[in-house]
């Protein structure tokens, strides 16, 4: 076998990637009933072991701070330490998606419900008796069959990434590589959570009287759900006018929405399509899919613009640059595009343009807003310092569903169930991803506005500039490094809360 060199690293791991993220796309996009993972890893074998994870980790070493030379070494060994711990995974993989497309919820009125679809039947059940009912079906199967699964999976992938010896443990070996340091945004969201107390308690109640008629004792996660769906504001947001509306307000800042082909548009419903929408870039830049499984109204029409900010960012790549600055690289950034997006959402102007909300209703829709953003960053924030506590190893896993209600229910007002300790965990820190772009987004609109008015959604400067400045890096900067070079300083939650606070007082 020929000795494994850069070149083939970045050449096999781009047709590792390509091939990988083509099975997850036909696997969650329901068009296989299975995926084939392992037939992939199998195949790309000679990139994913000891010898790819060494040369990965002497370029890191080597290489001098602040130079390329550095920043491509963390993107690929920080890919290769994932692609690692995924390979011995991937029959677990394979077996929770067959799982995840097979299995079926009783809903307590008689119906059988594929469980993908739970979710979205869920948020769209208005009587309150049934939607908890339901709800404690779903969670009945999720603790019979689908934790089990996700537990195992979180708990062989924390063992084998401590295996490999780059630092002392999970949590330490995600900072050695990603140069993320956990503690002080666990320091921020903490700060964030106590800060944003009163405004949350002052909230909350008023909502859930509002909308269900019930107490802040009362509320469950699936009231969440039913109150995010927000059906009262379907007529302003019709279905099938969706693309269509998205597609022109994208025109209109002079950007091809679909990048000449490059982005397909996958958002019909169909069975075996997972509930929760993604982008697939299964070739940057040439091939990219934006897959949605419709819910109905705002919600359809916020992830539609959160996804199509993925697709857009990677269909507009430069296609010359190296495979880690395209595929890899922080995540943080390609999110904060997508928030960039489906926080227009949030925009009077842009609720006023594309929207049939009418003058009327755009300020109660801004309050809903606001109070909707609140709740997720409360969220992500509880989130992450469980899942960095998970990772620690040091609470018993036996003891992390009691902490997941504890931090999830505080911080929300919703009370969660255990069953979802294990399946309500995204990857390696996904959300510490999140949160960084939830900040980077409040920067770049800010940049955006200063440049270009606060109409910027609809002027066809914004477009271009947004390709050349920051969609056709690809994945090469950090989150920071962004928001220093278009001059918005470091990285915090503070733009979040004077945002939320406009918004709560429309």
């Amino acid at each position: 076998m020929r000795a494994l060199s850069l070149q083939r690293l970045r050449a096999e791991g781009q047709a590792f990637m390509e091939a990988i993220s083509r099975e997850g796309y036909l696997a969650l996009a329901g068009h296989k009933k299975a995926a084939e993972f392992q037939r992939v890893y199998k195949q790309y074998e000679g990139i994913l072991g000891a010898e790819a994870l060494e040369l990965a980790l002497e370029m890191f070493r080597s290489a001098d701070e602040q130079s390329d030379d550095k920043r491509s070494a963390r993107w690929l060994l920080e890919w290769e330490i994932e692609s690692q711990a995924s390979r011995p995974l991937a029959a677990l993989d394979e077996r929770e998606i067959a799982w995840e497309n097979a299995a079926v919820v009783h809903s307590p009125d008689g119906r059988v419900i594929q469980y993908q679809a739970a979710p979205i039947e869920i948020a769209n059940t208005r009587d309150r008796k049934l939607r908890l009912a339901l709800d404690a079906a779903r969670v009945e199967l999720v603790e019979k069959e689908h934790a089990p699964i996700r537990r195992e999976r979180l708990h062989r992938e924390k063992e084998y990434i401590e295996s490999l010896g780059v630092a002392d443990d999970y949590n330490s070996s995600f900072e050695a590589v990603t140069g993320i340091s956990l503690a002080t945004l666990a320091d921020s969201c903490e700060r964030f959570l106590r800060d944003s107390q009163s405004m949350w308690d002052d909230t909350l109640p008023r909502v859930l009287k509002k909308s269900l008629g019930i107490k802040s004792s009362q509320a469950k996660r699936s009231d969440a759900m039913a109150i995010f769906r927000a059906s009262q504001y379907d007529d302003a947001f019709p279905g099938n006018q969706m693309e269509s509306v998205i597609r022109r307000h994208v025109s209109e800042m002079g950007i091809d929405p679909a990048a000449k082909g490059r982005i397909i548009f996958d958002v019909g419903d169909r069975e075996g399509k997972r509930s929760r929408a993604f982008c697939s870039p299964v070739r940057v830049p040439e091939e990219v899919y934006l897959v949605l499984r419709p819910h109905g109204g705002q919600s359809d029409y916020t992830t539609f613009l959160h996804e199509l900010g993925h697709a857009l960012h990677f269909a507009y790549a430069e296609g010359d640059l190296p495979f880690e600055f395209r595929w890899l690289g922080d995540n943080s950034v390609t999110e904060s595009y997508a928030m960039l997006f489906d926080h227009r959402m949030q925009d009077r102007g842009w609720l006023l343009r594309y929207a049939q909300l009418g003058t009327n209703r755009v300020a109660e829709f801004l309050r809903a807003a606001g109070f909707e953003e609140l709740h997720f960053l409360r969220r992500y924030c509880a989130k992450f310092l469980y899942e960095r506590a998970l990772y620690s190893g040091e609470v018993p896993w036996e003891q992390l569903p009691d902490l997941y209600v504890s931090l999830l229910s505080n911080a929300t007002g919703f009370e969660y169930d255990a069953a979802d300790a294990f399946v309500d965990v995204d990857p390696r820190f996904y959300s510490a991803r999140y949160l960084r772009a939830w900040q980077l987004q409040s920067v770049l609109n800010e940049q955006l506005t200063a440049r270009f008015d606060i109409d910027w959604f609809r002027n066809p400067g914004t477009g271009p500039w947004l390709v050349s400045e920051l969609f056709s890096h690809g994945q090469r900067d950090t989150a920071e490094e962004i928001s220093a070079r278009v001059g918005g300083g470091s990285l915090s939650f503070k733009p979040l809360v004077r945002k939320i606070e406009a918004l709560l007082e429309a």
